[in-house]
């Protein structure tokens, strides 16, 4: 969940929020005992079922808050992550590749796309007129010999 609350959660969905972090609580605290994991999760499980048939609003919001606090509380010093969430040791690894290293694939290779080259050429040549714009100050400077930027380096460029 995101750090600034952009929606009014509803009672049952703080209810499933908060079942849901205990339970991650409980795996990072028996990562390793699977067995000893399946019983602490179903005795989390039937202290949720003893209250939900709760018709007290604020006796219902009392539990919540009590059970947050709890989690506060016991909340593990290296919480269990997964490798590619948030937090997790494989986030945001992802190599970019720039769109350059196209440019350097051989005719073979391109061969095997045949589609996906001809589409990218199409907007290259369409982000040709916006990238001089953008990155040139006028286009006195795309004409005449004597300047050193040329159109073949412009084009080189996308």
């Amino acid at each position: 969940m995101a750090y600034l609350q952009s929606s009014v959660l509803s009672h049952a969905q703080k209810v499933r929020k908060l079942y849901k972090d205990s339970l991650r609580l409980l795996q990072s605290y028996y990562a390793s005992n699977r067995i000893q994991l399946r019983y602490e999760s179903v005795l989390l499980r039937a202290k949720f079922d003893e209250n939900k048939d709760e018709v007290d609003l604020k006796k219902a919001k009392e539990l919540i808050n009590e059970a947050n606090y709890l989690l506060w509380k016991y909340q593990h010093p290296q919480p269990y992550k997964y490798a590619h969430s948030p937090g997790g040791i494989c986030y945001g690894r992802d190599p970019h590749m720039p769109d350059w290293i196209l440019d350097t694939w051989t005719p073979q290779e391109k061969a095997r796309y045949p589609e996906y080259f001809a589409r990218r050429d199409i907007r290259k040549e369409d982000l040709l007129p916006i990238e001089t714009r953008n990155y040139f100050l006028s286009d006195d400077l795309l004409t005449g010999d004597d300047h050193i930027i040329t159109t073949n380096v412009a084009a080189c460029t996308v």
